[in-house]
């Protein structure tokens, strides 16, 4: 009986890892996601009546930092893409849940009633009158379709350090925007996971990184 031809050893695809490093690299994407939105909701608290502008240009610097993790991880760019939403509540929630949790703190509620109304474009600005007289600051609405009319009544929120601009005190909700914060890591969490595990089937395939699936 002649014998039988050794077969030849597997050669493993260029790039491939092996399972336990593809989760190594996946938690480190997942614990990144966590420190970009704790360092962010940090610096909005240290620069806090500050331009906003600051917490929101470097969120979205670590927001983009968290897309281009996760392509690098999955070898592909959907769901970099996909990360984009749940990027938006992270950014929302670490940058206005300092501002909106000083005024659940320490703000002072006041009854009043619109006096009067100015708009420059979409930033409308409303004068407020009070039972001690009008109001020094405004109540600014930055958009469209503002819902506010001279005459209506409503009650807001007053920081008494002056760091905090008012607010309508409806639309304080601190609870919301950690909400927001946990919304969008979760997102960011499953993307991340997801992108692992594609990640690591397509380098065992010998898939090259492009754009699509």
């Amino acid at each position: 009986m002649r014998p039988q031809p050794t077969p030849a050893p597997a050669v493993p695809m260029a790039g491939a890892r092996s399972a336990g490093t593809s989760v190594g690299w996946t938690l480190l994407v997942v614990l990144l996601g966590f420190l970009f939105a704790g360092l962010n909701t940090v610096l909005a608290y240290v620069t806090l009546g500050l331009p906003n502008a600051i917490p929101i240009g470097v969120g979205l610097v670590l927001c983009l930092a968290f897309a281009v993790a996760v392509r690098l991880l999955h070898r592909a760019a959907w769901l970099s893409w996909l990360s984009i939403l749940p990027a938006l509540f992270v950014l929302v929630g670490s940058v206005q849940l300092a501002p909106e949790a000083a005024l659940d703190r320490r703000g002072v509620r006041q009854d009043v009633v619109i006096v009067d109304a100015k708009a420059v474009g979409k930033r409308h600005s409303y004068t407020l009158s009070g039972p001690q007289g009008q109001l020094t600051e405004p109540l600014i609405y930055a958009g469209s379709n503002p819902g506010y009319q001279v005459g209506d009544r409503l009650t807001v929120v007053t920081d008494p350090e002056g760091v905090v601009e008012l607010e309508d005190a409806a639309k304080v909700d601190p609870a919301g925007m950690v909400g927001a914060l946990l919304f969008g890591l979760s997102g960011w969490t499953v993307t991340a996971l997801l992108a692992g595990w594609r990640g690591h089937a397509r380098r065992q395939r010998g898939r090259h990184d492009d754009l699509v699936i």
